[in-house]
């Protein structure tokens, strides 16, 4: 069987995370981790807790970095990998919500780690199937479909993990700059 299909979607998300979206959060403190770049952020709090409604309200609140990784980590990457390739149990009401950025950064390697690990594996025909009812509205798409949309959240949600650390650097060190 062939998996050159999903060589190609993985290399596409791992020539990002190795080239851009991984050595750009190297040195993530715990402040900037927290930081609120305006008020009433949603945010993962000190004690573990994360905010977060469903449906979001609207205008939907600015989110801090420790917000978006842990998007990142939950909803983009471990659900999935629990719901294709069986990876451990996750879901945003149970999960342990790391309190450190260095716990996050962890956690969020395991996570992708697994996710790509599954994506890897996969061979065309798997790739061509329906995602299932995991997936709620990508359901009926193909995995593929899937892996695109994972890929995109990706690339998204770290460009906006490393426009936040900009502004952390340039609105509380000014001089400093990065």
């Amino acid at each position: 069987m062939s998996n050159h299909l999903a060589s190609h979607l993985a290399e596409q998300l791992d020539w990002h995370w190795t080239k851009q979206l991984r050595p750009r959060l190297e040195g993530l403190s715990d402040d900037e981790y927290f930081w609120e770049p305006v008020p009433g952020c949603w945010t993962v709090h000190r004690d573990g807790s994360i905010d977060f409604s469903y449906p979001a309200p609207q205008p939907e609140p600015v989110t801090t970095i420790a917000w978006r990784l842990a998007h990142l980590i939950v909803g983009v990457l471990a659900m999935r990998t629990h719901s294709h390739f069986g990876g451990p149990a996750a879901d945003y009401q149970s999960w342990r919500y790391a309190t450190t950025a260095d716990e996050a950064l962890t956690q969020l390697d395991d996570a992708y780690t697994g996710w790509m690990t599954g994506v890897r594996g996969l061979d065309d025909d798997e790739l061509a199937k329906p995602c299932g009812p995991a997936e709620g509205p990508y359901a009926e798409e193909t995995m593929s479909t899937l892996v695109l949309h994972i890929n995109r959240e990706m690339i998204h949600h770290g460009a906006e993990i490393a426009l936040l650390r900009d502004l952390y650097v340039h609105t509380t060190h000014p001089a400093k700059g990065i």
